[in-house]
């Protein structure tokens, strides 16, 4: 497993596709690009599978107070190995209001150290500023909780403001 990157380094960049859901209830196709995303944090949130209990009660309670990461002016995606219509499945039955990305290679968990041969990748969470620097990280060891909507929207703030 490659290793995590550290709290101050440039967050690894990457290139994948995701689904988002439009304002008229349908879902877009799209491709995410980290530094295409400069100028605002960046909550990237690694989870390992649509449908699954834990994974369901994290991103259900992200979706429900989207508001407080946009108050301070940052962005959610989450990321994980399942293929875009899994993901398109997943965003609509649950109304998730922001991309799900396919890291289907598994690359990107690779990359931030979070994939886990055989079995997927960890449960983890960076936070990432408009400089594109990661400024805060959980990388879950078994994976059975969650961040909270209170940590991730303070840690963004602190990401925001520059601290």
């Amino acid at each position: 497993m490659s290793r995590s990157p550290e709290v101050g380094a440039p967050a690894p960049d990457f290139t994948v596709p995701g689904v988002v859901l439009n304002g008229d209830g349908g879902v877009r196709r799209e491709t995410y690009t980290l530094a295409e995303h400069r100028g605002r944090p960046l909550a990237l949130v690694f989870y390992p599978g649509d449908e699954t209990p834990v994974c369901t009660k994290q991103l259900c309670s992200y979706a429900s107070e989207l508001d407080r990461f946009r108050s301070v002016g940052a962005a959610v995606w989450a990321i994980s190995p399942q293929g875009l219509d899994s993901h398109e499945a997943f965003a609509r039955r649950r109304a998730l209001g922001f991309p799900l990305l396919a890291d289907t290679d598994r690359a990107v968990a690779r990359a931030y150290g979070v994939a886990v041969p055989g079995l997927g990748l960890r449960r983890s969470v960076f936070i990432v500023d408009a400089d594109g620097v990661v400024r805060w990280k959980h990388v879950a060891v078994l994976g059975l909780t969650f961040q909270s909507v209170d940590t991730l929207a303070g840690e963004l703030a602190k990401a925001a403001s520059g601290r």
